[in-house]
């Protein structure tokens, strides 16, 4: 940058803080569903239970395998019940439905969380052959990245607009 002006260098070394400090940790989960219990014993059963608990609607997916190699009952009825371990709401309850996915038994659970909170989930599995539940916890957080969303989109249109810009300044006739 040596046929850089002062101001130049100095609007280049703020663009370049301004996007550095827009890269921060961001509270909520984005990607795929993570796992809350991995094989996980409920007798006769074993379960894997993955999840994605955005707030507004968090979705579960419980996997099921019987322990001595049979097949899952079709009357197998799965239950995830949430609270907040707060204690501000009391325990709620929502039905899984079931989804045969190439020899493999899944629930799947919309589960409605109203806060950015840890809450405690309870994972009820009932059939006329047994019955049983595991517990667990989870955060619930944001869809996307909180109020971070439109800074991180912004920033390459930002870039560009910033290198554009540059360009147009450099080219710019000097008398």
């Amino acid at each position: 940058m040596t046929g850089c002006s002062r101001s130049n260098r100095l609007l280049f070394g703020y663009v370049l803080l301004t996007i550095a400090l827009s890269f921060t940790q961001a509270d909520g989960h984005e990607g795929p569903p993570f796992p809350l219990l991995v094989d996980q014993k409920i007798h006769p059963y074993t379960i894997s239970v993955w999840t994605d608990p955005d707030v507004g609607t968090g979705t579960f997916f419980v996997i099921v395998n019987s322990d001595n190699g049979a097949k899952v009952p079709d009357d197998l009825k799965v239950q995830i019940g949430v609270q907040p371990v707060s204690g501000r709401l009391s325990e709620a309850f929502y039905s899984g439905q079931r989804e045969d996915l190439r020899g493999q038994v899944q629930y799947r659970v919309l589960v409605a969380f109203d806060a950015q909170e840890v809450w405690r989930v309870r994972i009820r599995l009932q059939s006329t052959e047994a019955s049983g539940e595991t517990f667990g916890t989870v955060e619930a957080t944001p869809p996307g990245y909180g109020r971070w969303d439109l800074l991180v989109y912004l920033v390459p249109f930002l870039a560009v607009g910033v290198l554009w810009f540059l360009a147009f300044v450099r080219r710019r006739p000097r008398n």
